[in-house]
Order: C-alpha cells, then sequence, then structure tokens
C-alpha cells in the first residue's frame, strides 16, 4: 500500500467482500444489499442514511429511523460484525441540562467521529423547526450527552475532523434553507471548544452534470499521506427530480479548505433497484466508512432511496489514485 493512512487503527473484523470478477469500478457494491432493511423494526418506515464506527472490538452506530408515523429520529445500535445490526427501538433521549437545546423537532442524517477520548455525534437537527447541526456525544451508544448547535438555521451535513486542527475542533458543513435546498457549497469552519464556532472557509462549490445542483461532506474524511480523503454527494436535477450520486476529493491536511484534486466522475450512482425504487427514488448517500490502517480497505455505508442501507467497497491506494488522475483541478 503506498498511500499511507493515518491515524486510523487497524479492523481485521471490518465487513469486506473482495472485487467481483470483471469488475472495474473502483468502487463496488456488497453482493447482499441492501445490508439494513427498511422495517427491520416494528415502527420503522425507513433505516437509512447512518453511521457506523469500530467499538470495543465490534461495531456500534447511530442510525436514522423514520417511524411509521414518518417521524425522523436517531436511534444508537450495536453489530459483531458491521453488516447485522441491533437497532434500539427507542430513539436516543439526550441528555443536557437546557430544555432549548435538548427538546428538538426532528433529527436526521447523523454522523460519528472519534476525537481524543469520545465519539461524538453531529446530524440535521430541528431547531424550532428549522435545520441546524445537532451536536452531542457518548462514550457508550448508551448515553448521550447534547452540545450546543453547532451553527445557526440552516445548515446540514456537519461532518467532524476526527483530529484537531490548528488546534481546533474542525468540521464541514453546508449552509441551506428551510426546505427541499435546489443549492449548496461545502464550508470549513472550527471551534476551539466544540461550543463556538468560526474561521468559517470556503471549500467547493457544485460542479457540472452528476454534481451539478448542490453538494455535500459524507463520512468523516480519512487521514492519508495524500490529503483527506472526503467522500462527498452530490445532485443533479433532472427533469424526474434529484439524483443522488457520491465521489471524492482530496483536501490539504492542515487547511482543508484547500482542495489539492477533486474527482470529475461519479464514484457510484443510483443503479440498482434498491437505490433507484423506495421513498425517495434515485439516491446514494454515503454517511460513514470503516478503513483498516494496515489493509487500506474501506467500506462505505450509504443510504439507498430514502428507504434502507448499504455496504459498498473500496481501497484507499486506488481510490487516491483515480481521484488524483480524473481530478477536474
Amino acid at each position: 500500500m503506498s498511500v499511507k493512512v493515518i491515524g486510523q487503527q487497524a479492523i481485521p473484523n471490518m465487513p469486506w467482500q473482495d472485487r467481483p470478477a470483471g469488475c472495474n469500478d473502483v468502487v463496488w457494491r456488497y453482493d447482499a444489499n441492501p445490508i439494513i432493511e427498511r422495517d427491520i423494526l416494528p415502527t420503522s418506515n425507513s433505516v437509512f442514511n447512518s453511521a457506523a464506527v469500530p467499538f470495543e472490538g465490534k461495531f456500534a452506530g447511530v442510525f436514522r429511523v423514520d417511524d411509521t408515523s414518518r417521524q425522523m429520529n436517531i436511534h444508537a445500535g450495536f453489530s459483531d460484525d458491521g453488516i447485522h445490526w441491533n437497532i434500539n427501538p427507542e430513539r436516543i433521549h439526550m441528555l443536557g441540562d437546557d430544555p432549548e437545546v435538548t427538546d428538538f423537532y426532528y433529527a436526521y442524517d447523523p454522523r460519528v467521529c472519534f476525537i481524543e477520548d469520545r465519539y461524538y455525534v453531529t446530524w440535521c437537527n430541528g431547531y424550532k423547526g428549522r435545520p441546524t447541526i445537532g451536536v452531542a456525544y457518548t462514550y457508550d451508544f448508551k448515553e448521550f450527552h447534547q452540545l450546543e448547535n453547532a451553527f445557526l438555521p440552516f445548515n446540514r451535513n456537519g461532518v467532524l475532523f476526527p483530529r484537531k486542527i490548528n488546534g481546533n475542533f474542525a468540521m464541514l458543513s453546508r449552509p441551506s434553507d428551510s426546505g427541499h435546498t435546489p443549492f449548496g457549497d461545502i464550508y470549513y469552519s472550527e471551534s476551539p471548544d466544540m461550543e463556538f464556532w468560526g474561521r468559517h472557509r470556503h471549500v467547493m462549490s457544485p460542479s457540472k452534470g452528476w454534481e451539478s445542483t448542490k453538494i455535500g461532506a459524507g463520512p468523516i474524511p480519512i487521514e492519508t499521506s495524500e490529503g483527506w480523503l472526503m467522500f462527498y454527494h452530490g445532485v443533479l436535477t433532472s427533469c424526474n427530480g434529484f439524483v443522488y450520486s457520491f465521489s471524492a476529493a482530496l483536501l490539504d491536511l492542515e487547511k482543508p479548505w484547500k482542495v489539492i484534486a477533486r474527482c470529475t466522475p461519479y464514484l457510484l450512482s443510483p443503479q440498482k433497484i434498491y437505490e433507484c425504487v423506495g421513498d425517495v427514488p434515485n439516491v446514494t448517500f454515503p454517511c460513514a466508512t470503516l478503513c483498516d490502517a494496515d489493509t487500506g480497505r474501506i467500506a462505505i455505508y450509504y443510504g439507498c432511496a430514502d428507504t434502507c442501507t448499504s455496504l459498498a467497497f473500496c481501497k484507499v491506494d486506488e481510490v487516491v489514485e483515480y481521484v488524483k488522475k480524473n481530478s477536474q483541478f
């Protein structure tokens, strides 16, 4: 492996499946997708756009669960193998002293990031019914302590970096509006204390084709010797609505608002029936990766058609090489 993975642990038991014979794709799908069906819980209408991390030799996660009343919430879950999940049927009830923060209207699209000694969760949080970025931390995925919302509404796709940058916590986000936003750039921000955020910097704007309408950061960026590997989603407005695909870019390690390379083609787009048919057709939306430092193997968890959750695989060497070779910069 020529590209060095930095700051990641070895995950020898992570989900993995070799590239199928005859497949030349950089990212390939798990042949038993979807791994989490929409009705895994008695009251779930759909389970998608969720995050998984290594935890105590196994795996834990935070999952978007829309229930049969179509309320959007986040639930904790555990897994022995990262594929078969036991998801708590009760939503996460945040601990905190200020009901102004903990009494939120909805929660969706979580990310989970381990920094220093705890797991931080970010999600799209309905503060007074308006989308902003909620922040909480947990040590055990049983108790969750909510912090202040990171930004004013309207904002989505809050994605933390797994280490401090310039001595500060760092986050990517996508300022938006109150609806199905027809625009969106990725921005970078820093915080000394995970409460007050500033030093905002522009990272990327939508480009052409598959990402011509809006873009947003996906999983937690992976630190490599070539830069931060950031998977991100992009949206095309077709004659039949939005189409969500995803690709990757490389960001500068110490100035992550500076883009080193950005892949022109998508890496994965809605093509399989479970990606094209569902509550929101034509969506592939990545929210988490597992990366084994020893082998460079990457497993990508992505939501499909706003209905179920699937897995895809790639190798850090191949993705970085492909991004650099096919960069629009």
